[in-house]
């Protein structure tokens, strides 16, 4: 039997750097991260971080959102793991254009635009599923797992194009999980909020970033956001025989973020 991995799209940082270091640690499965190879100092971290678990790791630079790129990505990963191997596959990328869809704010999208978000966000999810099952790679009873948050329920201004392209995944998600099912393979959708990673603090600043806090401490009931390493342990939950009969399902780990929502704006001053 061939070893088992994860393939983690989008691994160097972020959720996908933080999956990849759970399930190396449990269920102990090796990795192979594609990423375009924009943070080097992170990639590296990840790679000791594996090793030190005892498991391989393959970090291959790559596009693993457009057709040609995943083709040529999965034959990479045929060489390095062999066929029957792939026990879960991550979809972790981020590529989207924010604005707006007319051009009374000044940025309006170009049809590009919505090419290339479409094709990152959501069509690759179904790429890379086409291509592990034509090339034999899935293991048995393997997870596919596209990550997604409350923005495809919301309106925020200029995330039109993002919400519609996760909706997008959530349909992929549905008919593959009824495609792939009758082969014991499961495929899901998970949803979690707002996460504190080191690119955004480093893209709003410390005065933005504790606005952001302060605002989801007070609306998630728990009173805090969800942790990188919270959501790489429950990736790991999924691999668990227990979760096999998820299937199909956008699975909520939101913490009730949006609960609070209308209670926030109706409360009196």
């Amino acid at each position: 039997m061939s070893e088992r991995w994860a393939i983690i799209l989008g691994v160097s940082s972020g959720s996908g750097a933080a999956i990849a270091r759970a399930v190396a640690r449990d269920p102990g499965l090796h990795v192979f991260g594609v990423h375009r190879g924009n943070f080097p100092e992170e990639a590296a971290a990840l790679a000791a971080a594996i090793g030190d678990a005892g498991r391989r790791v393959v970090l291959h630079v790559g596009d693993a959102g457009t057709s040609d790129g995943i083709q040529a990505c999965a034959a990479t990963y045929r060489e390095v793991a062999g066929r029957g191997s792939a026990a879960l596959l991550v979809h972790a990328i981020a590529a989207a254009s924010l604005g707006h869809f007319l051009s009374t704010r000044g940025d309006a999208l170009h049809p590009k635009q919505f090419e290339k978000t479409f094709n990152y966000m959501a069509h690759s999810f179904a790429y890379w599923a086409q291509a592990l099952h034509a090339n034999d790679l899935l293991a048995p009873a393997s997870r596919l797992l596209g990550l997604t948050n409350v923005l495809h329920e919301s309106l925020l201004h200029n995330c039109g194009l993002v919400a519609a392209s996760k909706a997008a995944l959530e349909m992929y998600v549905r008919h593959l999980a009824m495609e792939l099912g009758p082969l014991g393979h499961r495929v899901n959708l998970l949803k979690f909020g707002t996460v504190a990673t080191p690119a955004l603090r480093k893209v709003m600043g410390p005065e933005a970033m504790g606005r952001l806090e302060r605002t989801h401490a007070e609306m998630i009931p728990a009173g805090r956001m969800v942790t990188l390493e919270e959501v790489g342990a429950f990736v790991s939950l999924l691999l668990r025989d227990e979760a096999a009969w998820f299937n199909g399902a956008t699975i909520d780990f939101s913490g009730g973020m949006t609960l609070r929502l209308l209670d926030l704006v109706l409360r009196p001053a």
